[in-house]
């Protein structure tokens, strides 16, 4: 008889910005398509201080009154390493402002919940993360090293066992050999241990002298950098979670409102615009052009009507052009 999933956490990230609309979304996305989740949903916002130029978090009073009525508690945390430098940080720095021992699911703000997320067996001892992923980093300079030597002298630096990280059904110096996740949501058992690991190593590989890193580009990619060493660090790896529902039936990282319209399924934009269209809901969201335009207004539509989902141009920029030269292009 299969355990049953403990109860856990969900966070994602605020900022007074775009992401306080996503935010809301997710939120009344959660609610909607998985009415009986039994945990908590934490909006994470950033404290204004002096890693950042203007405040940060979360001010608009609609956007808060709107999320305590999905029953999300807004979860202020103060920057320490991170910051307006490095906003992606802020997924590492929010998780030592949650509850300390207790299981957590972290999603990007621009995500959408599709389905029951208690269907998705989570193994909170052995962690992971997102597989829809591209090779984004490294890339290997023409004289070296190549992923191998880049992977391994990572690996060393924190004294990891490297060659069990390996897919070795996969070529080698081909970049999906090494484990390599995007960081649309990852899980633990505790987000305090989970979160020192992740900002040891996240600092570290930013501010030591690692030769094998010379002519590596680190922003924005540090956070998916240090992923895979602290997976792999807590015994987790890129075969713990059930395929098909995270990235698949149950949440969908759709990034862009134009590339959500462009490449998602019916079911995502039904959810999408079933969420929005409560007046409650549909007052505040109104406030993001892209949201106000694409979803509300229904010009999404003209979109979804210029790409067959099952013919898709192979590379995202592709369909970013296609969609600017129509004018519908917003972010």
């Amino acid at each position: 008889m299969q355990a049953k999933t403990p109860k856990f956490n969900v966070v994602i990230v605020g900022h007074n910005n775009r992401l306080q609309y996503e935010a809301l979304l997710f939120a009344a996305s959660l609610r909607h398509s998985s009415p009986d989740f039994a945990g908590r949903l934490f909006v994470a916002s950033p404290n204004s201080g002096p890693r950042w130029t203007q405040n940060p978090g979360l001010q608009d009073e609609d956007v808060l009154k709107a999320l305590k009525q999905l029953d999300a508690k807004v979860l202020p945390f103060d920057n320490h390493v991170f910051g307006e430098s490095y906003p992606n940080g802020n997924k590492i720095e929010a998780l030592f402002a949650l509850p300390e021992g207790e299981p957590f699911v972290f999603f990007d703000s621009d995500t959408l919940i599709t389905g029951t997320l208690n269907s998705v067996a989570f193994d909170f001892d052995r962690p992971s993360a997102s597989l829809k992923v591209e090779g984004t980093w490294p890339r290997p300079t023409l004289y070296g090293p190549g992923f191998d030597g880049i992977w391994g002298a990572l690996y060393r630096q924190f004294g990891l066992d490297f060659d069990s990280s390996l897919d070795r059904s996969q070529p080698h110096d081909y970049w999906r050999r090494y484990l390599y996740f995007n960081a649309g949501f990852f899980y633990y058992r505790c987000p305090k241990e989970f979160g020192e690991r992740y900002l040891e190593y996240a600092r570290t590989i930013r501010d030591e002298d690692i030769p094998e890193l010379a002519g590596q580009v680190l922003t924005p990619w540090l956070d998916q950098i240090a992923l895979p060493l602290v997976i792999h660090s807590l015994g987790g790896g890129r075969d713990t979670l059930p395929q098909g529902l995270l990235d698949g039936s149950v949440s969908c990282h759709y990034r862009l409102f134009p590339l959500l319209y462009a490449r998602e399924s019916d079911h995502v934009v039904e959810v999408l615009e079933t969420v929005v269209a409560p007046n409650k809901i549909k007052k505040v969201l109104k406030g993001y052009e892209p949201i106000r335009k694409l979803v509300i207004q229904r010009k999404g539509h003209k979109i979804r009507q210029m790409f067959d989902r099952d013919n898709l141009p192979q590379r995202e920029q592709a369909i970013r052009n296609r969609i600017k030269s129509s004018g519908l292009w917003m972010r």
